[in-house]
């Protein structure tokens, strides 16, 4: 598994992400500046790949454009609730995976939603 983080995605959490064996491509360190679609084309290219992201119009790209075979993990909180939300993320792609793959997941401190994209 891919895990791309969007720019928006803190560095923080990157670094915990991979510091527990994941692998996560930066687009803050390595495609600065692509656009969505760029970022939906690099996650395609790659079949276990997962967008993380803070940026809602991914969930217009899935639902409104019908964009398939994509996998994204949507994080909404508070700057204030950072620790709480990076500790929710990384216990769910430790612990769940394979069930984010072909799925658009959406990330609170309080809840986890996830819908198949199937």
């Amino acid at each position: 598994m891919v895990i791309i983080a969007d720019e928006n995605i803190p560095l923080l959490l990157q670094e915990r992400l991979t510091l527990n064996g994941f692998e996560v491509l930066s687009i803050f360190n390595d495609f600065r500046g692509v656009n969505d679609l760029r970022i939906i084309e690099l996650a395609q290219s790659n079949i276990d790949a997962i967008i993380l992201t803070e940026d809602k119009d991914f969930g217009e790209w899935v639902f409104a454009h019908h964009i398939k075979n994509l996998s994204v993990v949507f994080l909404r909180y508070h700057f204030k609730e950072s620790n709480l939300i990076f500790e929710k993320v990384l216990q769910l792609f430790l612990t769940n995976k394979t069930n984010l793959l072909n799925s658009f997941t959406t990330v609170t401190v309080n809840k986890v939603r996830t819908r198949d994209l199937l």
